[in-house]
């Protein structure tokens, strides 16, 4: 099959019978609804690039398992060079979008479960990569998004996934039959998933023997029996009722996504199984797929912050300020911001190794470094494009004031006419415009695209000290300790 259309994937979606629940109740028609339809035009952007001959060489590659062109996000990574490609290919799209585009945990995914799905057969004698592999191929021909799903819900984090009062709280096996497994229980905060077809479900932290029923990965159709999702709440997003094109919304045309996906006693068949009960290696797949998934930040969230920059730098112009000397120097902090967490991307992809399945890993510890410093720098970056734009950003009237016939001055002046007089500046910048690009700013730093930007900076791919553990395993201390002695003439005692 060739590369799907960003239109033929939105018609590819209306054939599914996917269960979704949002304001307490059921969405019959959720690819049309209109808080939802912009997260989707955002999925469908990956698709229309890998389609351009100008992003060709970014949003393709050549298939490692069937030698086709397939779009990137389907790829197992094959070099160094494909790590970097990939990053670059985050910026892009977050520039195109201004949003989450909803593929990067998937992609993140696969390359994450086929390594360890391979050392786990090589140890164990499964079958579990030949069943992964089969899986890929199957989503690269049909241009798929796949959902990855890590994070369950926890409970009491004080305590052992089988030590919870309410033993659903981590996703688990039920049931073993002869032909596949049950599962119950949920992913939460999952990106994307009422967008995608299938779910790629990995354990969501390292377990021991007691914990073996919740070192489970498999994959199924969004659409599976039992399978249903409740779609997250976001800032803003009602503004999309009363009118999905006003300027209110800021970003009418795209958007992100999250849901809470629940498992109620689902059947997998053995196909889609790729670990179940095999505790030793769930640590493995859920390192493997962090340290790829705090690389995909150094791309994703620097294509917004192209935005949040460019929206900052037009508020400015707009405000006649432009030429200011504090002006110029904070737009230059928030580019010297971005850029940093760009290099922290590009490093952590030019160190990439090749694991023992083929594919390639990035360096585990520059990732960590890297979504690190993005649980810090884009907060910045919104704190100062906030100070640039001014305290209209988040007191102005609604575009229907601006727009109102309705009567109001001495002189007969409507409402309407007195808004864009009291809000004009420069006499060549339309009023209008001065609206779009403050409600654009609103929607990136505070409204519904901070879930893809500002707070999924401080919580997507694991909250800071998820990393801080890794950099301190990951940090040799003692390495640099024996480096100072050499040098000290120190005796290594």
């Amino acid at each position: 099959m060739a590369l799907m259309t960003g239109e033929e994937y939105i018609e590819s979606l209306r054939r599914l019978k996917t269960r979704v629940y949002m304001f307490g109740e059921q969405v019959e028609n959720w690819v049309d609804h209109p808080i939802i339809r912009p997260s989707i035009n955002s999925v469908a952007m990956t698709y229309d690039l890998a389609q351009d001959p100008e992003y060709a060489d970014l949003m393709t590659a050549k298939s490692s398992l069937t030698g086709k062109t397939i779009n990137r996000f389907t790829h197992l990574h094959q070099s160094t060079d494909d790590l970097v490609r990939k990053v670059k290919m985050q910026r892009l799209l977050g520039q195109k979008t201004g949003a989450c585009f909803q593929r990067c945990v998937g992609m993140d995914a696969f390359n994450a479960v086929f390594s360890t799905t391979y050392e786990l057969d090589e140890a164990k004698g499964t079958k579990y990569h030949e069943n992964f592999v089969k899986f890929l191929e199957m989503i690269q021909d049909e241009d798929l998004v796949v959902d990855g799903a890590m994070t369950d819900p926890k409970g009491d984090r004080g305590k052992a996934p089988h030590a919870q009062p309410d033993k659903d709280l981590f996703l688990r096996i039920v049931e073993r039959l002869p032909d596949g497994i049950v599962v119950r229980g949920a992913k939460a905060h999952q990106t994307g998933a009422v967008n995608s077809h299938w779910h790629l479900i990995m354990p969501t932290i390292a377990m021991r023997e007691a914990d073996a029923d919740y070192a489970v990965s498999f994959a199924c159709p969004s659409d599976a029996e039992g399978l249903f999702m409740v779609y997250g709440r976001q800032s803003c997003d009602t503004r999309k009722l009363e009118d999905p094109c006003s300027v209110d919304v800021g970003n009418s045309r795209f958007g992100g996504q999250e849901a809470l996906v629940v498992f109620d006693d689902v059947f997998i068949p053995n196909e889609y199984v790729f670990m179940a009960g095999e505790y030793e290696f769930a640590g493995m797949m859920v390192e493997r797929f962090a340290g790829y998934h705090r690389q995909s930040y150094g791309g994703c969230k620097v294509g917004v912050g192209d935005v949040v920059i460019g929206a900052a730098a037009l508020a400015a112009e707009y405000n006649g300020a432009e030429k200011a000397s504090h002006i110029k120097d904070k737009l230059i902090e928030m580019t010297h911001l971005n850029e940093t967490l760009f290099c922290c991307g590009i490093a952590c992809s030019a160190e990439g190794h090749p694991t023992k399945a083929g594919n390639y890993q990035i360096d585990l510890l520059l990732a960590n470094v890297c979504k690190q410093n993005v649980t810090r720098f884009p907060y910045e970056i919104v704190r100062l494009a906030e100070d640039i734009a001014g305290g209209l950003m988040v007191t102005m009237p609604s575009q229907k004031d601006f727009e109102s016939e309705l009567p109001a001055g001495r002189g007969g002046e409507s409402v309407g006419e007195i808004c864009r007089k009291y809000f004009a500046t420069r006499e060549d910048m339309d009023v209008e415009d001065r609206q779009k690009v403050l409600r654009l700013l609103e929607n990136l730093c505070l409204g519904t695209a901070a879930v893809g930007y500002r707070t999924e900076s401080m919580h997507g791919a694991g909250s800071p000290q998820a990393q801080r553990i890794m950099i301190s395993r990951q940090g040799n201390i003692q390495g640099k300790k024996d480096l100072a002695r050499a040098i000290a003439g120190i005796e290594n005692r």
